[in-house]
Parts: C-alpha cells; structure tokens; sequence
C-alpha cells in the first residue's frame, strides 16, 4: 500500500507556508504591468479570433445559376426620345434580341436627368403600319407647309393641328407624303379652315425647320403629332404637350382618325364635349414625350457567351438623321448576376475588404459627347466579367455565401457610317475566383488564451524572483563591507 507521504511527493503545486511569504512594492509594481500585458494579448487574440481569414484560389466555372445571366442597368440618355429608344441584345452563337420592353421600363427625362413624366409604355408596333399602295405621280400638295413664324399662331387658332413632321431625304416621309397631301385635301373640303375651322392638317420639313423640330423634340421621320389649343403647355414642366400618331398610314385610315378626333369639337364654340373617340383609334394616340431624354432600367437575360447590350434608336417605320444623334449617357448602374439585396449588403460588410468591390464598376460614371467628336458617334464600353464566390465554413457544412459577378470596364467612342449606339460588349471568363472563409476553432482560441496568461504570470514569477535575489544580495554585501 502507497503510504501518505510517497503520494505527497508528487504534488505539482507545492505550497508556500503563509509565514514564508512576503509583498513587496516591486513585485507589486511587476504584477500590475503583467496584469496590462495580459489584458493587451488578450484583446489582440480575441481580435485575431474574430477576424475573418480567407484563403484565394482560381477555379474553372461551376455556377449554379445555368446558363443564362441577369444584366441589371439603370442608363440615362439626355438626348435620346423613350418613343424610340430600343434594348437590343446579341451574341457569338447568333442570338439577336430586339427592342425588349418585357423586362425595360422607360421613362422620360429631361437635359438634367429628372423625371419629366410618367412611364413610357412602347404601343403597337410600327412594323406593321400600312402605308397604303404606293404612289407615283405627283400629288398636289393640301397639307399647309408650317414655319417657326407661323406655327404658335396656327396651334392657337385651331382646335386641332395636326402635323406631319418629315424630312425630304427620308424613305417613310416619301411614302407618307402622297397619302397625308391627300387627306389633307379631303379634310380641308370636309372641315373649311375659314366656315369650320375645328381642324387643320400641316406639314414641317425638318431640314428647314430644323429648330422648330428641335423643340417638339422629333428625333424620327416622319412624325405625327396632334396639337390641342389650349393644351399645348404643361403647366408643370412648362414643356410642350402632345400627341403622336403610330397608326396607319393610308389615306383612309388618316381621314378615319381626323374625323373621329373632330366630333366631340362642337363646330361653333369649338369647345370640346365628351370623347367620342373610338378604341380603334385611342390605340394608335399616345401622349408624345414633353422632353428628348430618356431613362432606361430593367434587365435582360443573356447567355454565357461573349455578346452585346446595345440602346439606340431604332423603329421599323421611321428613318433618323444619324448626325444629329447624340448618344450621350450617365449609367447610374450595371451590373452582372443577382441584385444584392440591402440585409446582404450588411452581411457582406466583414466580407468588403476581400472582395475586388468591382461588381458596379461603371456605376455613377457620365459618358457626355459634346459634338467635339464630330457626328456619328457611337460609345463603346468593353467589359471583362468574372465570377467570384465567397465560401464560409462558419457552420458545421461549408455554403456559398456570396456569389457575385466583377467586371473591368474600358471605354471608347469611335465614328461610324451607321446610326450611332451605346454598346455594351461583354466577355466571361471561364475561371472564377473563390474566396473561403477559414475561422479559427475555439479550441484553438482558448489553447491560446491559456498560453498567454501562464507564460506572462511564469515570466513575470521569474522575474520577481531574480529582481528580489538580486536585491538581497546586494544587501548582503553592504552589510558586510560594514563590517
């Protein structure tokens, strides 16, 4: 059997008897700073304890969104009309996708980028418009030919005017131009300026009258838009209000649409009753936009293959001056992949300084063409899109955290013979970045937490004893030389 005392020799900690121990004010001081320094390499373990660590790597594409990808844009363009703004969307393997209106919503701004009105909903398609058989003999002309100098007085005088804006050049003006001259000589015999006077049909030429076409804000050829006396201001903005036609363009079909605006004009006070007008013809009417701007937001859904997101202005029954197209743009932003939700943005705060932050590159960026380029400029913006994934093992499985899409963007401008375009031409990289979490265990934490309190109290016991040692030593030799 292990007696007592034998058991006794193994103590570790063996103890002090009380009467031994003694304070002193040096072993005190040295308990404080070892107190201090205990306190700093905690705090700086339980920094390091809570900080995220991650590790980098470089890995072929496995993203489990498909193989199509969301290009969110918010794009404002001060000179461009919303009633001919077009998103387009092409790619190396043949897509092309034009004037997309499911996912775009467009509305009207003015030079400085604020919403003039409401959104500007596309009508039925101009494809399709019917010109009627195409004429070539010559017509005589019935429309009133319209200049700067005469056209308030003529909105003002007349209940109706309606005019037909166009440019000898154009293709559309000239297969309009037998079929307007004429209606406009059915409904001046129909409608006597001077015994009736609820309606009057007029023409500008726009490559005469280029400021007077400036200021109604026509971009296309040709156009036809309804002015209304007495309504022909907002008072609001103080921009000019109207109508546009995009209905049919043959004889009959213009004359069916006069008559109808005509009946609820009473013919001797000329004051307006209730809207007679039918359905048929409320289709093809839409309030013309009161300014030349216009914002696009939305998305579109691409495939993974290197292709375009190109705004323009483009119909299928009006032709444009490309000189004077200016396709100036502020993108307030674009971005790749899912939109980022504000509670993930808050999540993603620890996570900022890991990732590249270039996921909105062009955000807030201004691509302003002065005319200093000459005409015919079209914006290019190159962009290099990768794939980054944050990885955290935070919890007993290992999840995707964060996936996001970065891009570097390189811009140019660059002349053409065609109509100018904004132009977004994307590349994706077949690698992605993955960046993992890494925490440290807690096992870890407190194995280090231990280390740091028994080696400084070791150190500072050792310390205390050479420091106290020392003094009595030199105590000792005093007293001898004493003696």
């Amino acid at each position: 059997m292990v007696s007592p005392t034998k058991l006794k020799s193994m103590d570790f900690y063996r103890k002090i008897p009380r009467d031994l121990t003694e304070a002193s004010l040096s072993g005190a001081g040295l308990s404080i700073v070892a107190a201090l320094i205990m306190m700093l390499l905690f705090g700086m373990e339980l920094s390091s304890y809570l900080a995220v660590n991650t590790t980098t790597t470089v890995v072929v594409d496995k993203s489990a969104d498909g193989d199509f990808l969301r290009i969110h844009f918010n794009i404002s363009f001060p000179a461009l009309s919303c009633e001919f703004a077009s998103v387009d969307v092409s790619d190396v393997l043949g897509t092309n996708r034009l004037n997309i209106t499911k996912t775009v919503r467009k509305f009207p701004i003015d030079p400085h980028l604020k919403t003039t009105g409401e959104e500007f909903h596309s009508g039925h398609g101009s494809h399709h418009i019917n010109h009627g058989e195409e004429i070539k003999e010559e017509i005589p002309d019935g429309a009133v030919p319209l200049v700067s100098g005469s056209f308030d007085s003529f909105t003002k005088h007349f209940p109706l005017l309606i005019v037909n804006f166009n440019a000898p050049w154009c293709y559309w003006s000239n297969r309009l131009k037998p079929s307007w001259e004429k209606a406009a000589s059915i409904i001046y015999h129909k409608y006597n300026p001077e015994t009736d006077g609820r309606v009057l049909l007029g023409s500008v030429d726009c490559t005469e009258e280029a400021e007077l076409c400036k200021r109604n804000h026509i971009q296309g050829y040709p156009s036809i838009r309804i002015f209304r006396k007495g309504s022909d201001l907002k008072e609001d903005h103080g921009h000019h209000e109207h109508e546009s036609y995009y209905g049919d363009r043959d004889t009959d079909s213009i004359v069916k649409m006069v008559d109808e605006l005509v009946a609820p004009i009473h013919p001797e006070t000329h004051k307006r009753d209730l809207d007679g007008i039918s359905n048929e013809t409320l289709k093809h009417l839409k309030k013309a936009p009161v300014t030349g701007g216009c914002r696009v937001e939305g998305y579109v859904r691409v495939k993974k293959v290197p292709g375009n997101l190109i705004i323009s202005a483009h119909s299928g029954a009006h032709s444009f001056d490309s000189s004077k197209m200016n396709m100036s743009h502020v993108v307030t932003h674009l971005s790749f992949g899912r939109m980022f939700s504000p509670r993930l943005l808050t999540d993603m705060r620890r996570l900022l300084p890991y990732i590249g932050q270039s996921h909105d590159k062009l955000d807030e960026k201004a691509f302003i063409n002065q005319h200093e380029f000459g005409a015919n400029v079209t914006i290019e913006h190159y962009l290099q899109v990768v794939k980054t994934e944050v990885i955290t093992r935070r919890t007993a499985q290992e999840h995707s955290l964060v996936e996001e899409y970065e891009y570097t963007a390189h811009s140019s401008i660059a002349q053409t013979y065609y109509l100018p375009v904004a132009k977004f031409h994307y590349e994706l990289s077949p690698m992605q970045i993955m960046i993992t979490e890494n925490p440290k265990s807690f096992s870890h934490f407190i194995t280090n937490l231990c280390a740091i309190i028994g080696g400084v109290f070791t150190v500072a016991g050792i310390l205390d004893s050479i420091f106290h040692n020392t003094i009595r030593l030199v105590k000792k030799v005093e007293l001898g030389k004493n003696f």
